[in-house]
């Protein structure tokens, strides 16, 4: 006997009641309750670690009153080569000495040089390049400043015009910079995306194929139809990581904000950043869960779920590495622009680029759509594929005989 078509108001509340069972199972389980404390925690550790590593110098360096002339002359070296160094005055070399045996000093500056290139230094074991870098700096104009005064010049005189020697670049167009802060939200960003997505989304997976195997479906679609479960699934799953989503996205903005850990980013651009990131998230879930779903109802064990959605997870993984390795580089990488419009890679790789800044509103505007275009698209393939599988037990369907009409 074949089942009476429900009206579509009673489809969809066949939808939310499969949905909320979803919400209420997920959010009763341990596990999810733990992961999500622990994804907190870890955000705002990472606001209090960038706090700290954007507050602190590459060295400090002991200056004793005999050389306490170089102590501007070596932080403008430093700064010179991207380096910053603290200058801590040294009463005596014997504390100085003791200051860098117990680390409470990177190095001890000696004497004021008198000759060429002669910046003596006293360290625990090793000089750390970056300092060294720019003692050598510092060694090379002194060095300087003593051929100009044997040639009866002014070293004050002619360092003034060197420094005001500058080369005058006109560009084309207007470089987007990007800070260090900025990068680091991207970067976290893009991680939040990708764990979301693969807990979430094998969660789907993994959802369908404990209903095979427990026969529960069976139950389940005598009352209703393959696509109002599939749906109600994905929703409620989908709801339960937007949850989560929306909590660490709030700490990690309290905690930054509290920790004034953002302090070369703008408030509005961190809320941005945040907000993209939980659009992303909806846009990537709603793709890919509705493919895990139809992966998963390829197979009826658990141990096969993983080989059953290796093929969509690679484009996940994919998009996650090269954000991570690339991007932090490269932020204006023309490879991670092309590849961030694609609706597979947009939701790893979009939102990371929107949370450095310098995305154009058209390119925003375009991965947005084809991703929203290629929607209803994998809705029809993924039904077909899981109304076709999900009542089939024993051995795995193969994807051909699935997209069979049944």
């Amino acid at each position: 006997m074949s089942t009476p078509i429900q009206d579509k108001s009673s489809g969809w509340s066949s939808v939310w009641l499969v949905a909320s069972r979803e919400i209420t199972t997920r959010l009763k389980s341990k596990a999810w309750r733990i992961s999500t404390v622990v994804l907190m925690l870890l955000i705002v550790a990472g606001a209090l670690v960038m706090k700290l590593v954007s507050g602190g110098s590459d060295a400090t360096v002991g200056v004793l009153p005999q050389s306490a002339s170089l102590s501007a002359p070596l932080q403008a070296s430093a700064t010179s080569i991207g380096q910053t160094v603290t200058v801590n005055p040294i009463a005596d070399e014997a504390a100085g000495r003791a200051k860098v045996a117990d680390g409470s000093l990177d190095a001890l500056l000696l004497d004021d040089p008198k000759a060429p290139g002669k910046v003596s230094v006293v360290v625990k074991k090793d000089l750390d390049g970056k300092l060294k870098n720019a003692l050598n700096v510092l060694a090379g104009q002194a060095a300087f400043n003593e051929q100009v005064q044997k040639l009866g010049g002014d070293p004050g005189e002619v360092n003034k015009a060197v420094a005001a020697a500058a080369v005058n670049v006109e560009p084309m167009e207007t470089p987007t910079e990007y800070s260090g802060q900025q990068i680091a939200i991207g970067f976290i960003a893009g991680l939040l995306i990708y764990l979301s997505l693969m807990l979430n989304g094998q969660m789907v997976a993994q959802g369908v194929v404990e209903e095979k195997t427990s026969r529960v479906v069976e139950l389940l679609l005598s009352t209703v139809r393959p696509w109002q479960l599939m749906t109600g699934k994905v929703l409620g799953i989908g709801a339960v990581g937007l949850l989560q989503m929306v909590l660490i996205g709030v700490a990690g903005l309290a905690a930054a904000l509290g920790t004034n850990a953002l302090s070369e980013v703008s408030i509005s651009a961190t809320v941005g950043a945040v907000v993209w990131l939980v659009v992303w998230f909806l846009l990537g879930f709603l793709m890919y869960a509705i493919v895990f779903a139809a992966l998963g109802a390829l197979v009826s064990r658990q141990e096969d779920v993983g080989g059953a959605v290796t093929p969509a997870l690679m484009f996940v993984v994919a998009g996650y590495i090269i954000g991570v390795t690339i991007i932090p580089s490269n932020p204006g990488s023309k490879l991670v622009e092309v590849l961030s419009v694609i609706p597979v890679f947009s939701p790893t790789l979009m939102p990371v680029r929107l949370a450095i800044g310098g995305v154009p509103v058209w390119e925003t505007v375009l991965s947005v759509g084809l991703t929203l275009a290629a929607l209803p698209l994998l809705i029809w393939l993924a039904g077909r594929i899981y109304r076709n599988a999900v009542m089939r037990t024993g051995a795995k369907v193969k994807l051909r005989d699935a997209l069979q009409a049944a």
